[in-house]
């Protein structure tokens, strides 16, 4: 279904197929050219060749798998971030609207006017309830229109004066005055007659005097703007899928590319997510890849009835190579750490290594072990063996190229789901940002918009009356969920009102903050305290938002300050822990570029410490950020005894946000996905031994074909070792044996084996690596295990990996330097490639002796 648009996986293919035609062709030779000798070999090379076309299903299948997991999960992070980001902006509009619709002087004015508004007397309070309305919008640049209305639908006053309105017979008038909350309209409406559609949050008005309804408020949402940012923000920056928002009937409400598929139209879904089968949706001709998510509550909010973020890729598309190898240039050994625990990401990946390794090793196994035959059965029979050795060549040679090209595919799944990885971290800490700039934006513009209310204004210019602030105070801070506390202090910083739990823990703002606010130039300015702990937060640390409250009459002349403590605690935790959803072994976290944490996933971070990040690292995630000319880096990288993926995002403002330099503190997003711990070098060396390709070595003579001797070379305890390749039976899967340690420390088990095809018998099995250096090997189920014949009987022994067997002559032994002594297992050494390669032959009458005492 997906091969045809995967031309890399389709030559993989190809690839395979031709291998297993040349397996074919080597096991057809071998039947026909030295049937007698290759009898035992046989069995295994058909074993191995099925094995392989095994291998080659189960890795295309992989492959394109991934590949389509890849695209999908891209996708639905995309869709899932932007869905999540415009319900949290719509929920802060349902509490704008319920809070300016009881604002005293708007109601007044609305209760006075709304039968004879032409009157002259009533112009000056039209103006000014033009300007505060422009004041409103002013500070909340999400509004592109502000309308009052009386009962009748005539509109009294609007803020957007290039589009008038005299009066509004839309329905949801009438619903807005029978509903007691909020009433939220998406379509067309004669109250914003230049557009072909508003969403309008509309509240009713009452007279503050006899409690009447006299009227509407009418918020207009600037929603094709916030569409356009978020398609901005969150859509494939290739572009070449698509990003929609749907409704209920999932017809198109915005399209991020309205050309290729307009609003009004309507499309498949797949609201199943990345787990769901995958398969090709048509529309319009063409064969799509689909996410889609619906609305998640948010603070009680469910968002627009139905609606759905939706991202749409072309299969012909989906699958061009987007990005840099990630694996390319990154230091090997992170590499190969990270790989050694693909089981835990990637299972599919590990099972495949686990098989492609098994099959090479039984290859190496079958021209070992056929070698090994050839010595010590056939010395007189010169031209078969000359034969079996070419066949054996021939294996290993093919067996070569298997191995590579399945260790080139599986690099390729490494490098694709490294790169899901990176990529979701990524977007993930830049949505982060990106949903805390946002939210403080609200705070910024709350406590702006708090200072105009007339009761704060009045209360403190005239004093007197704390309990009326008090009211308002709590009023706001039901409508508004994300605060713990909202206070109003007067010009000597004497806090006269506050909402909260229990006691005022304080009656004064400090000097330094109250001198800040006072010399606050306008209502367009605010004030932030730095991410501190605060006694108005219980002694935890928060964000504090300030803004100055002005005169009824004199705007210039400050009476005194709002302060909103923001409820960090749990309004942060939210937004790290929405990000990281269902993703096992990732922390996100919020701090400051000094590593200062504001809040994190991680219960051994708290708010307040210190990330146990060293500077260098979080100076290379800024670095790779700045080489991407984005906000945003990642990097794979060891951190705290882990391999982990880390991605780092500034916080870049939202709107005017953050425009001005040293109003906000900076803020990082930092996300940490761990892999499993770090190997030490050894344990790294150890899996490394098991992936080394059987290879000949420079300089050294074919085996049985000179006068030499016939060595076996295998790979323990970190070193090449030999035997004797007479003394050698043959080598099978460490899988075999049975785990029984006896009275000896260098026992791992047993083994049962049926020499010669006869009974079978058991034999002992040590560890080689123990014996020879003191360190106990670190055995797998990919190890190997030689069997040595012993005096009259046979012992097994665990080694790495199997190398080859090669003649050497005598002139090629020399003495062991470190072999003096009576217990050195190796007391001569092999020279190899020049004298630049040593290996170390075994002794087994010394071995004998070592495992005697």
């Amino acid at each position: 279904m997906f091969l045809p648009y995967m031309p890399d996986v389709a030559r993989c293919e190809l690839s395979l197929r031709e291998l297993n035609q040349m397996w074919q062709l080597i096991e057809s030779s071998a039947k026909m050219n030295c049937p007698a000798e290759a009898r035992l070999l046989l069995p295994a090379m058909v074993a191995t060749r099925t094995g392989f076309a095994h291998l080659e299903q189960a890795l295309i299948a992989n492959l394109v798998q991934e590949k389509v997991n890849q695209v999908l999960a891209n996708l639905g992070t995309q869709a899932r971030y932007a869905i999540d980001i415009l319900v949290r902006n719509l929920f802060e509009r349902t509490a704008d609207v319920g809070f300016l619709a009881t604002d005293a002087d708007l109601c007044t004015f609305v209760a006075d006017v709304a039968d004879d508004s032409g009157h002259d007397h009533h112009r000056a309070s039209l103006d000014a309830a033009r300007r505060r309305l422009a004041a409103y919008r002013d500070k909340y640049t999400v509004y592109d229109e502000i309308l009052l209305l009386d009962t009748g639908g005539r509109v009294l006053v609007q803020a957007d004066m290039t589009t008038p309105v005299a009066r509004s017979l839309d329905p949801l008038l009438a619903a807005t005055l029978a509903a007691d909350g909020y009433v939220e309209t998406f379509r067309a409406t004669d109250l914003r007659p230049a557009k072909s559609r508003a969403l309008v949050y509309s509240h009713r008005m009452r007279d503050p005097r006899s409690g009447a309804v006299v009227g509407v408020l009418c918020l207009c949402f600037n929603f094709e703007q916030e569409m356009d940012a978020i398609f901005s923000a969150y859509r494939d920056p290739s572009h070449r899928a698509n990003m929609l928002l749907l409704d209920a009937d999932n017809r198109v409400v915005s399209s991020a590319d309205p050309l290729w598929i307009p609003a009004g139209v309507r499309v498949p879904v797949n609201t199943q997510g990345a787990g769901g089968a995958a398969r090709p949706l048509l529309f319009g001709g063409r064969e799509y890849l689909v996410q889609t998510f619906g609305c998640n509550d948010y603070q009680g909010y469910p968002g627009p009835t139905g609606w759905k973020a939706q991202l749409m890729v072309p299969l012909d598309l989906a699958f061009r190579d987007s990005g840099a190898d990630v694996i390319e240039g990154a230091d090997a050994q992170l590499v190969q750490g990270l790989l050694s625990h693909a089981q835990a990401f990637s299972p599919p990946l590990h099972e495949l290594m686990t098989a492609v390794t098994r099959t090479t090793r039984t290859i190496g196994r079958i021209v070992w072990n056929g070698k090994v035959t050839s010595h010590t059965e056939g010395n007189g029979s010169g031209g078969n063996n000359s034969r079996l050795n070419t066949i054996l060549d021939q294996i290993s040679g093919t067996g070569a190229r298997s191995d590579a090209l399945f260790s080139r595919s599986i690099r390729d799944l490494y490098q694709t789901v490294l790169a899901a990885s990176i990529s979701q971290a990524e977007l993930t800490s830049q949505l982060l940002v990106d949903m805390l700039d946002r939210n403080l934006y609200e705070r910024a513009n709350d406590c702006r918009w708090w200072a105009l209310t007339a009761q704060l204004r009045r209360g403190l210019t005239e004093g007197g009356d704390d309990d009326a602030i008090k009211t308002v105070l709590l009023h706001i801070n039901r409508l508004y969920t994300v605060y713990a506390r909202l206070f109003v202090y007067d010009r000597q910083g004497r806090i006269v009102a506050a909402t909260g739990a229990g006691p005022l823990p304080c009656t004064h703002v400090d000097a330094d903050t109250l001198g800040r606010v006072c010399a606050l130039r306008s209502e367009l300015d605010h004030h932030v305290q730095r991410f501190a702990p605060s006694a108005l937060y219980d002694g935890a640390p928060t964000f504090i938002y300030h803004a100055a409250i002005r005169h009824p009459e004199q705007a210039a002349n400050v009476v005194g300050g709002i302060g909103v403590v923001f409820d960090a605690g749990p309004e942060l935790a939210n937004m790290l822990h929405s990000g990281v959803a269902g993703r096992r072994n990732m922390h996100a976290y919020f701090i400051t570029p000094e590593r200062q944490v504001l809040a994190s996933t991680d219960a051994a971070h708290p708010p307040g410490a210190t990330l146990a990040l060293p500077a260098t690292q979080l100076a290379a995630l800024l670095a790779a950020a700045d080489r991407n000319g984005r906000s945003s880096g990642a990097l794979m990288m060891e951190h705290d005894g882990q391999y982990v993926i880390a991605a780092c995002s500034r916080a870049a403002g939202y709107r005017e946000f953050r425009t001005g330099a040293g109003v906000e503190q900076p803020v990082l997003a930092l996300l940490l996905e761990s892999f499993g711990p770090v190997r030490d070098a050894r344990e790294l060396a150890a899996l490394g031994a098991q992936a080394v390709q059987v290879e000949q070595m420079e300089g050294a003579e074919g085996a049985g074909t000179g006068t030499g001797t016939d060595y076996a070379i295998f790979h323990a305890g970190g070193a090449l070792m030999a035997l004797p390749a007479r003394t050698v039976q043959e080598a099978v899967p460490f899988a075999r044996v049975q785990r029984a340690p006896g009275n000896h420390r260098a026992r791992v088990g047993m083994l049962d084996v049926a020499p010669g095809g006869g009974s079978k018998q058991f034999v002992w099995v040590f560890d080689l690596a123990l014996l020879a250096t003191g360190r106990a090997a670190v055995i797998t189920d990919n190890s190997q295990v030689m069997l040595v014949k012993f005096g009259a009987g046979t012992i097994g022994l665990v080694v790495d990996d199997l190398h080859s067997v090669q003649q050497f002559s005598s002139d090629a032994l020399t003495a062991s330097p470190m072999g003096a002594g009576a217990q050195a297992l190796a007391p001569r050494l092999i020279k190899a490639n020049g004298g630049h390669l040593l290996i170390e032959e075994i002794d087994l009458e010394r071995l004998a002796l070592r495992l005697r005492t």
